[in-house]
């Protein structure tokens, strides 16, 4: 069991408080802290230290990949960690973006590479799925609305100029219409998407004091608005379903789903890739024709309630069907009880109190909220006591065991 110095990132989209308070640190910090990175991305790997040595667990993984990973994970995805364990604290809204799967990410590595283009869409050969559990309320675009609700939200504007983009929704006879409405706003002619995206702006504004169903989605606009002012990402958030997730509850990002976090405290758990494709609402770079060829308008992106494991009633997982992750809760208490998985590569961290983890061995480490830590493969029967919240993060194929 190996204690994690996690990653923060700086975004600017980040909280100065959120993070800081979790790790019991001085509040406010000195800038934006957006991310809290716990596992072995290259991008960020956790460092940790081993038999006295100061090392990142990108480089404890890579010298014995079986005895940390085990060998079916090895089997399945080789030699690295599959997953990426975070917290996000988001006080402004992320970009609009979607994920590829694997199939779509390796045939765009391949064409990459036969044309000489390491730039190019994709930044791997990995999907991206993701899972976000919130920690406080999390306001979130997720999925497209349905045509016609789509078409009710763009009309209650009353816009001239989004007459046809209702008309494509209403004509339309399945989802395909809702990727030609989104691909019309965000190729909406240079010259006219200032005065196009202040008016629907100044729209929301009116319609968002007014009641209706829709209120809170135009609410949502004017807010984004002032990070993002002129971005066509404002108009086409219109036509995705707005939402807030419960405390508790998570949010499955599958490969396809369009989506955007706006604000909100949660930890979430990924494919460990850098694959995005952006269209809106961020000052990184965008790619509109990779994003609608890859956009799928029949995925929904599903809240998903956690379930109790058999045998364990205080562990809940949260079930999806990516390979590469699950994601376990434990309400810790004084009692001890086997932690969840109880095998493969896993990552645990503590949310709230403290948790006390005991291995087979004898081994025994303590962690206090805001403190993580990895486990290998090869450390089996660990059990853990306390009084706090623990999440623990492993394989997907895995998570029945």
């Amino acid at each position: 069991m190996d204690l994690l110095q996690p990653i923060i990132k700086p975004y600017a989209w980040g909280s100065r408080e959120a993070l800081a308070r979790l790790q019991g640190r001085v509040s406010p910090s000195p800038g934006p802290e957006a991310e809290l990175w716990m596992g072995a991305h290259p991008a960020g790997p956790s460092v940790l230290v081993r038999d006295g040595r100061t090392r990142t667990l990108t480089d404890v993984v890579s010298e014995a990949p079986e005895r940390e990973l085990g060998a079916e994970c090895v089997a399945r995805f080789g030699s690295r960690l599959p997953f990426l364990l975070k917290v996000l604290a988001a006080e402004q809204p992320l970009s609009i973006q979607v994920h590829p799967d694997r199939r779509q990410a390796e045939a765009a590595c391949k064409s990459q590479a036969g044309e000489g283009a390491p730039d190019g869409p994709c930044a791997d050969d990995w999907p991206k799925p993701e899972l976000l559990c919130a920690l406080s309320p999390f306001e979130v675009l997720a999925g497209f609305r349905t045509r016609e609700e789509a078409a009710a939200v763009l009309d209650g504007l009353g816009l001239a100029d989004l007459a046809p983009v209702t008309a494509l929704l209403t004509a339309g006879t399945d989802d395909s219409a809702l990727t030609r409405a989104l691909r019309t706003l965000l190729e909406w002619p240079a010259d006219r998407q200032g005065a196009f995206v202040a008016a629907v702006v100044d729209a929301c504004v009116v319609k968002a004091d007014e009641p209706g169903a829709y209120a809170d989605a135009y609410g949502a606009v004017v807010r984004m608005a002032e990070h993002h002012p002129g971005d066509l990402g404002l108009v086409a958030s219109l036509l995705m379903r707005h939402q807030v997730v419960d405390m508790g509850q998570a949010l499955y990002m599958p490969a396809g789903g369009l989506h955007a976090y706006v604000r909100g405290f949660g930890v979430e758990v990924m494919a460990a890739s850098d694959n995005v494709l952006r269209a809106g609402l961020t000052s990184k770079a965008v790619n509109v024709p990779e994003l609608l060829r890859i956009v799928d308008p029949t995925v929904r992106v599903p809240v998903v309630k956690p379930r109790t494991v058999d045998g364990n009633p205080r562990t809940e997982v949260f079930g999806c069907p990516a390979e590469e992750f699950a994601l376990f809760r434990t309400a810790v208490t004084a009692e001890a009880v086997p932690l969840l998985p109880p095998v493969g590569p896993r990552v645990a961290l503590c949310a709230a109190g403290e948790a006390l983890l005991r291995g087979s061995g004898g081994e025994v480490l303590g962690l206090r909220a805001g403190a993580s830590c990895f486990l290998p493969d090869s450390d089996r029967g660990i059990t853990v006591e306390g009084a706090g919240i623990l999440f623990v993060a492993g394989t997907g194929f895995q998570a029945h065991l």
